[in-house]
């Protein structure tokens, strides 16, 4: 073999070599993002996504639908957010005594954030803080909380967008760089419309995947809020003939739409065979919601914005 055929070969085995790294860190980076794998679709459903021209409100309202109590579960997760909801004194707002009541004003919320205008997003931003002021801690309670805290509230604002991406990756499918970083900008509002100020929001994806996995080191479900969350998921009161069925049909979606670190803080078991289950759950709903009208698939965000404006004209309660 002459010197060149020996470069030649050195040169080609290092850079087989290299490559095999890049794809190994690329790999790993892709593994340890923060959200939900993007699973595999059939060919013709992701036609009629495409067709669909879906934007990230979409993927928000059924955050609520379907992820809504394992979104719930995270934003407790943080001690503040978690004492502050199980403790409240604010009854016509919490969600074990009013779950209508409760789902109604976080879809409004979502709604106004997204869809809103200037006018309904100021007019709902000072009601949402008319309930916050009564949202204190007491000498009593275990942890400090102010439903005013800022970086509680951006906590609360990266579990919905988080969870507005994990939904977007379930049903629609991956996002080309350009498309997530719009939808992340776009994500600052579910923040904003509460107190959280624009230079709070990270950067960019990547700051925010750093900001939530730093975030995680102040995770941490009690025993009091473990209980609280346990009662929103699980319901006793259900007619004994459809109490097992419901029951394990929401815990499987509750599980199942968590991260790992926050089953773990519930003490909630998951395995292959679950994983498998809430697969076949999410491409059932995935090709339904890909063949709805856009009316059908906008509610109830849509009846939402007319039932603000309602409200406000003839001065009910907002939240």
């Amino acid at each position: 073999m002459t010197v060149e055929q020996e470069r030649q070969r050195v040169a080609q085995t290092a850079g087989v070599a290299i490559g095999r790294a890049a794809a190994t860190v690329v790999g790993a980076a892709r593994d340890a993002s923060i959200f939900m794998p993007v699973p595999s679709r059939p060919a013709w459903q992701r036609r009629i996504w495409a067709r669909r021209d879906p934007d990230f409100s979409d993927a928000l309202m059924w955050v609520t639908l379907l992820a809504g109590r394992a979104n719930v579960i995270m934003q407790l997760a943080r001690p503040g957010v978690g004492h502050g909801v199980a403790e409240s004194r604010v009854e016509s707002g919490r969600a074990d005594l009013h779950p209508v009541k409760r789902a109604r004003t976080t879809f409004t919320y979502l709604a106004v954030a997204y869809r809103g205008t200037d006018a309904q997003k100021a007019v709902y931003r000072r009601a949402v803080d008319g309930s916050h002021r009564q949202v204190r801690s007491t000498p009593e309670s275990p942890v400090k909380y102010n439903a005013f805290d800022r970086d509680l509230q951006l906590w609360v604002a990266a579990c919905l967008y988080k969870g507005g991406v994990d939904v977007w990756h379930q049903f629609i499918g991956p996002m080309d760089a350009a498309t997530a970083e719009a939808h992340y900008r776009a994500g600052a509002v579910l923040g904003t419309t509460l107190q959280v100020h624009p230079d709070q929001w990270p950067d960019d994806l990547a700051a925010f995947e750093r900001y939530w996995n730093e975030s995680l080191d102040r995770v941490h479900i009690d025993d009091a809020v473990r209980g609280y969350l346990n009662d929103l998921v699980v319901n006793d009161d259900l007619p004994k003939l459809v109490r097992r069925p419901v029951n394990d049909f929401a815990l499987l979606l509750a599980t199942g739409f968590l991260p790992q670190r926050f089953r773990d803080e519930m003490r909630w078991d998951w395995d292959d065979d679950r994983q498998r289950r809430f697969d076949r759950v999410l491409a059932v709903c995935s090709a339904i919601v890909a063949v709805l009208p856009r009316p059908l698939r906008e509610f109830p965000f849509n009846l939402l914005l007319l039932d603000l404006d309602r409200r406000v004209r003839k001065g009910i309660p907002l939240v």
